[in-house]
């Protein structure tokens, strides 16, 4: 039984930093505004009298029961990751990637995430006795009643206390609650004034700071908010850590790096593994949840190497995956595969390039603007895209999708990402820059040249390749240089010029904080606006979502003149499964893409 809520006009957007990542439109219908969520019932979840639908051919109309059906008794399954992990903590910007929290899910309880609908926030009533409510607004202060069956692997209850401490580890050193703790974002959880229990723990009730809101508090400890769920307060206690000691809480927070996870409060719990190769799952024989694994044996295989993907999957190592690129020769491939479902749709990510404003040449914002615009953002993705999807979707506005009511085209009008090798040019001219048909120079000197980053999947690769060549056009030399570890490069500011994607569900409020804000974890590339650290705590006292939608098109106005990021185009994604199993699909209003629903997974009946 899931309860569910619609946001009112929201857009799906981001909440992690990805390695290769990936939005979508809110509603207004079945809303009570500010006050709190409406619900409504849009489809029955597979095993409620639902016929059995297999493939994905219904996905598009019914993307809550395509490929259902009824599963069989145990039977394995192994689940295409397609980068490796550096930590096991998902709150740290190392280990909270798209694959740190596919990796992780089914192990942290959480309160909720978006559905396959990509509008429609689905409470997690296997954890929840009730749905949330908003008891306050002044000061914001909203409770979630635990059921009394939730209990981690051990028969520990699932408490206030284990929301506390996750709260803590969540936020910024500034807070007070932690040293030593560096969560990926920390805007929301800062926010927070207190988290009490009540009713031997099973009554949380978060309240917020004097004068801060949080429209979209009912998605607080959602599977796409930091951590993607909830971590223990015993196992702290159980290996010496006192929470209440911020020095102590820190001591957590690095183990939580190094260590395994061998508890678990979701549906399964890890048995084995290593986040470069495989990470072994079974069925937490103490969950409490409704629907019941039926798989004796769920493992996530590790394959960064695409080439490698195919053999994989005709040898039977891997059953499905949720890759957050199209790749042509794979797709052709699975055309090829009577015995594979495949399914191509709008992905959850929009890719960009970004800046490292930590270099001095790109402290000058006209060179930056220079570079933008002569950035043919169109052509790079016609060139990937245009045979597998050609219905890929520029990106214009870093937030809001082109189909959401609060979509501005920010970028068009700038002319950057067109493309324009004399408007570029003309820049470079009017700030001082000579240019003399190969090399840039200012004051004789030369300009780069750059190091170009990404990672080294086939989409990225061409991107870089193209965006090579658009800067040799205006005498910018850069030297492309691969990573198979997009989270520490980018924590590090180990790049000049990078190209990656942010990821995430469809909450928007309080994202300009994560990306923009000065001193935000996520804010890789040291941006700073006073006007942008202004406007972002304004956006966070709003009380209706259009006007903290309109300050966040404005905090992304002055992001784009300042040229620090330019956004690319939304990511179409597959998702592709064998036919021996049921109840695998794709969710693209969440990170966790196509194992949102692990659990209900199983081998088909034969």
């Amino acid at each position: 039984m899931q309860a569910r809520t619609k946001l009112a006009r929201t857009a799906a957007m981001v909440l992690v930093p990805v390695m290769a990542l990936a939005a979508c439109a809110g509603s207004d219908d079945d809303t009570e505004g500010a006050d709190g969520p409406g619900t409504t019932d849009p489809a029955d979840p597979p095993g409620n009298g639902v016929e059995a639908q297999p493939g994905f051919e219904t996905c598009p109309e019914d993307p809550y029961n395509c490929n259902s059906g009824e599963r069989a008794d145990g039977g394995s399954i192994t689940w295409l990751v397609v980068s490796g992990v550096r930590t096991w903590n998902t709150y740290s910007p190392e280990g909270g990637t798209v694959y740190g929290l596919q990796v992780l899910h089914g192990i942290y309880p959480h309160i909720g995430m978006f559905g396959p609908d990509r509008e429609t926030f689905e409470f997690n009533m296997d954890l929840l006795a009730e749905e949330p409510q908003l008891l306050s607004e002044d000061p914001y202060s909203w409770q979630y009643v635990i059921r009394d069956e939730a209990v981690w692997d051990d028969g520990t209850p699932i408490t206030a206390d284990d929301f506390s401490v996750s709260w803590k580890l969540g936020t910024s050193a500034e807070a007070g609650h932690c040293e030593g703790c560096r969560s990926r974002a920390t805007t929301n959880f800062d926010q927070i004034e207190s988290v009490e229990g009540s009713d031997d723990g099973k009554t949380v009730t978060l309240t917020l700071k004097p004068g801060e809101v949080n429209l979209e508090w009912f998605t607080m400890f959602g599977v796409d908010d930091v951590g993607g769920g909830v971590m223990p307060a015993h196992v702290a206690a159980e290996n010496g850590f006192d929470v209440d000691d911020p020095a102590q809480l820190g001591d957590y927070f690095e183990w939580l790096q190094e260590t395994m996870p061998t508890f678990s409060g979701g549906p399964y719990r890890i048995v084995e593994g290593n986040l470069e190769e495989r990470v072994i799952k079974e069925p937490n024989e103490n969950w409490y949840g409704e629907t019941q694994p039926t798989l004796d044996t769920y493992i996530m295989r590790i394959i960064p190497d695409q080439g490698a993907w195919v053999p994989a999957l005709s040898n039977n190592e891997i059953h499905g995956g949720s890759p957050i690129q199209l790749i042509e020769d794979i797709l052709r491939s699975l055309d090829q595969m009577p015995n594979v479902h495949y399914h191509i749709q709008p992905g959850p990510a929009w890719e960009h390039i970004d800046f490292n404003l930590d270099v001095p040449e790109l402290q000058d914002v006209a060179l930056r603007r220079a570079i933008f615009t002569a950035i043919d953002a169109d052509n790079i993705a016609a060139r990937i895209y245009g045979e597998m999807y050609p219905e890929y979707t520029r990106r214009t506005n870093h937030l809001f999708a082109e189909d959401h009511p609060n979509h501005v085209d920010l970028v068009t009008e700038t002319g950057m990402g067109s493309g324009d090798t004399d408007a570029a040019l003309a820049i470079l001219a009017e700030a001082g820059y000579e240019f003399d048909g190969q090399t840039l120079t200012l004051d004789g000197d030369q300009i780069g040249p750059f190091r170009l980053r990404a990672t080294s999947d086939l989409v990225r690769s061409t991107s870089m390749e193209l965006i090579q060549a658009d800067l040799a056009q205006i005498g910018v030399e850069t030297n492309i240089e691969p990573t198979d570890d997009l989270g520490t490069m980018l924590f590090e500011g180990d790049y000049h010029i990078a190209q990656f994607g942010w990821s995430g569900d469809p909450a928007f409020v309080g994202l300009t904080s994560q990306y923009y804000t000065t001193g935000s974890p996520s804010n890789f590339g040291g941006f700073t606006n006073d006007d942008v650290d202004r406007l972002a705590q304004e956006e966070l006292t709003r009380l209706d979502i259009d006007e903290a939608a309109d300050i966040a098109n404005e905090i992304m106005r002055i992001v784009l003149d300042e040229a620090y990021v330019l956004p690319l185009w939304d990511v179409p994604v597959f998702t592709f499964i064998t036919d021996d199993y049921v109840n695998v699909r794709d969710n693209t209003a969440t990170s966790l893409r196509g194992v949102y629903n692990n659990h209900e997974w199983g081998t088909a009946v034969q």
